[in-house]
């Protein structure tokens, strides 16, 4: 019997799918569609409010190239949902290939949603295009925060090499009101480096809203930044925020009250912690 080495295998690789929609019935947030496959888990954890909260899991224990994870959540007319996740994503070394996530969120008319992940973890040769896509009724209120770790530096690790690609996209009413890219290809450790890149920090975060609070909230953002390293600027109803910290813990001791501030005093979700 021919016998094949173990390098002639191709590696498992993580898939995974998970679909969340919403519905409003008798004053609170219900469910109305629920699906999930694969590595992709959706948890609901009662809340005792009118909301709805859901914490997204990756059962596979991290991503590495080729892993595909796609997550779609909807919050219909009039309802209220936050969506945050289980614990950091972590992005592990890549032998080929790319991890790919993939969210679609959808905000019906006089709708909230808060997507609330916590961080996503680079690794060194890590692998990861992620693209997130949102469609918003036009009287409706959304809050997204994205905050990513270039190694753990408590842990001393340092991305040496790597590839991250994120794109962002978001439209209210079927117009384009907000698009980024962002790149990281090859020698992150020196790119980071860079005065207009990151200064050498390692940890950074993204946080955006839209909604009818946006002006509103911005002098109360920037009294919470205080003096840390980033900034926070407000025009055409969209309020973004970026900040950049020497370290994970002390992104997190930014985010989690600058957090609440944008969900006008509600605490962060209980997983998140410091």
């Amino acid at each position: 019997m021919h016998q094949q080495s173990a390098d002639q295998y191709a590696p498992q690789r993580a898939r995974g799918a998970g679909r969340l929609v919403t519905k409003a019935f008798g004053g609170r947030t219900r469910l109305s569609e629920f699906f999930q496959e694969g590595c992709a888990k959706i948890r609901l954890p009662e809340t005792f409010s009118p909301e709805m909260e859901a914490i997204l899991i990756n059962t596979s224990g991290g991503l590495t190239g080729g892993d595909v994870i796609e997550w779609s959540v909807a919050a219909a007319d009039s309802t209220k949902l936050s969506v945050t996740t289980q614990a950091n994503e972590k992005i592990y070394k890549a032998s080929a290939d790319t991890a790919f996530v993939s969210t679609r969120i959808t905000v019906g008319k006089d709708a909230s949603l808060h997507w609330l992940p916590q961080e996503t973890i680079l690794f060194d040769h890590a692998s990861l295009t992620r693209r997130i896509d949102v469609d918003l009724a036009e009287n409706s209120e959304f809050l997204a925060v994205e905050a990513v770790l270039l190694g753990r530096r408590a842990m001393g690790e340092v991305v040496n090499l790597g590839f991250f690609r994120d794109r962002w996209r978001i439209r209210r009413a079927g117009q384009l009101i907000h698009a980024e890219e962002m790149k990281f290809d090859g020698e992150i450790d020196l790119l980071s480096q860079s005065a207009a890149v990151l200064s050498g920090q390692v940890a950074f975060a993204t946080l955006l809203y839209t909604g009818p609070l946006a002006e509103a909230m911005l002098p109360k953002l920037r009294e919470c930044l205080g003096d840390a390293a980033g900034g926070a600027s407000c025009w055409n109803g969209k309020l973004i925020a970026r900040l950049t910290a020497p370290t994970g813990f002390d992104l997190r001791k930014i985010l989690v009250p600058a957090i609440s501030v944008l969900r006008n005093g509600a605490p962060v979700p209980k997983v998140w912690n410091i």
